[in-house]
């Protein structure tokens, strides 16, 4: 057995397509995430984790908010050869948030709502197991909605005084009733009015194991398997769940591992003077 090894130096910037039977670009750091084409047929890992690779050879793997400097992505074709790719993954600096003041049930839930915040938690997980095998995000992201970004990927908020776990997302202010547009093309996974931590809550998947989930919903305008299009109004911003304001949570994860939404989209447009309050949010998930 052949195995090419080849190291990598990644930046913030883009990765360019490399020439043979793979190529990559995307961003390899924390929170980031690549892009892939190979041979059809191809087997993919990532620090021997399965990569799903569509029919026409394309896939997609992302780097959590801890991940380690360096990963090892192998590709074995259908030859039999193998190739190595040693990334060097960016390594990131976050914000702390402080917000004091919450109820105390809402920042340690008593006994009697744990359950129910499990049971949550067991539907998002199985909304994000299904196995769309087509790459709809092709279509590329768009924000999903324009306002004052109150929230960002990887902050640790620490509510009442007790470190919480880490944001996985990006949050947008704005009023109760905003229409709310998918970021790019995909399957409606979850569509839930009323979760404990989260509220209206809906997942949108992306294919090949890439998701899009929208937290504090005031309305919901799609069912689970409808398939909707970028640009599509979906939702509505609300303030429902955990929150001390209304906004949208948008966090994307490629399989279990959370994702930095802002690192697929273009800087957020420039906003009038009289839209930059930035209300306190606390973001579940």
């Amino acid at each position: 057995m052949n195995i090419r090894v080849i190291v990598i130096a990644c930046s913030l910037a883009a990765s360019p397509a490399i020439a043979g039977t793979l190529s990559i670009e995307g961003k390899v750091t924390q929170g980031g995430l690549v892009f892939g084409v190979t041979e059809p047929k191809a087997d993919v890992t990532l620090d021997g984790k399965t990569v799903k690779v569509a029919d026409d050879g394309h896939f997609v793997f992302g780097f959590d908010r801890d991940a380690k400097p360096e990963s090892i992505l192998t590709v074995r074709h259908p030859d039999g050869e193998t190739e190595e790719r040693v990334l060097a993954v960016v390594q990131r600096r976050y914000d702390i948030q402080r917000i004091n003041g919450l109820p105390p049930a809402m920042v340690t839930p008593p006994p009697e709502i744990l359950k129910r915040i499990q049971d949550d938690q067991a539907l998002l997980n199985k909304a994000r197991s299904t196995d769309i095998r087509e790459p709809l995000f092709e279509t590329g992201f768009i924000w999903p909605v324009q306002g004052p970004i109150s929230g960002v990927y990887g902050s640790q908020r620490i509510l009442n005084g007790e470190p919480r776990a880490p944001h996985m997302g990006v949050d947008i202010a704005g009023p109760v009733g905003t229409p709310l547009s998918a970021p790019a093309d995909g399957v409606i996974t979850l569509a839930e009015s009323d979760l404990y931590l989260t509220g209206g809550t809906l997942i949108i998947d992306h294919g090949l194991g890439l998701s899009s989930i929208f937290l504090h919903l005031s309305a919901i305008e799609v069912k689970v398997g409808e398939h909707v299009r970028q640009g599509q109004e979906v939702a509505r911003m609300g303030r429902t769940g955990r929150v001390t304001g209304p906004h949208l949570h948008w966090g994307m994860n490629w399989q279990t591992v959370r994702l930095d939404p802002q690192l697929l989209v273009p800087p957020m447009p420039a906003l009038p003077v009289d839209a930059e309050s930035k209300p306190a949010t606390v973001g579940g998930d």
